[in-house]
């Protein structure tokens, strides 16, 4: 199992030892005073922590979060990153991030396209140690590919790929065999794992820009 990044732990709640941030819950999860829990069931970059993979995260890092959503798993990198920038397109969504971030002063929603990094590059830094990305898109390595702009030489990008909404049709293996040969364009892949204990057909990986 992988050394969790400061500010994450596992502790028993509810009976059985569980992932856990220090913050303020989010989405009537789970709680042990501080302690909120990281349900992986709900989150692709728990599901990552939870099944052992070596992330790189630290704790501290600055963050550039694809596909905030509302708000659940970035609400939980916020607890234990830097600067953690929240990325989301649909405007329903961001009402809940909105919420999110109130309480986290390092957390800073962005109703954008990550399809579109010109149009954010203003306001996100550069040099950033993380880009976090779980995109419910066609076209996620590209997105990807597009996005590495903003990591450090030595930055990661923790990726879920998602092989539906790639193609429906196709087996999740070949999508992501595709997925890999697009993103080599731009990283090297470290790590790879499938999430499909936590989430169906999604596959999980750990790169850094070439």
């Amino acid at each position: 199992m992988s050394d969790l990044p400061d500010g994450v732990t596992r502790r028993d709640v509810e009976g059985r030892e569980r992932l856990c941030t220090r913050g303020r819950p989010v989405y009537g999860e789970p709680t042990d005073g501080d302690w909120r829990v990281w349900d992986a069931s709900r989150s692709k970059l728990g599901a990552m922590l939870e099944l052992g993979m070596e992330t790189g995260l630290t704790g501290g890092e600055s963050v550039l979060y694809l596909g905030a959503a509302n708000g659940t798993t970035v609400s939980h990198v916020a607890d234990f990153a830097g600067p953690t920038y929240a990325v989301e397109f649909a405007a329903r969504p961001v009402r809940d991030l909105l919420e999110a971030a109130e309480p986290r002063s390092n957390l800073f929603p962005l109703l954008k396209d990550a399809r579109k990094p010109a149009t954010y590059a203003h306001v996100v830094e550069a040099n950033l140690d993380v880009v976090v990305q779980d995109v419910a898109t066609r076209g996620q390595a590209s997105v990807a590919n597009r996005n590495a702009r903003f990591l450090a030489e030595d930055g990661r990008l923790l990726l879920a790929v998602k092989a539906r909404s790639e193609d429906v049709a196709e087996r999740p293996e070949e999508v992501f065999d595709e997925v890999r040969s697009e993103l080599e364009e731009r990283y090297e892949i470290l790590a790879e794992s499938r999430l499909d204990r936590f989430h169906t057909d999604h596959l999980g990986i750990v790169a850094r820009p070439r």
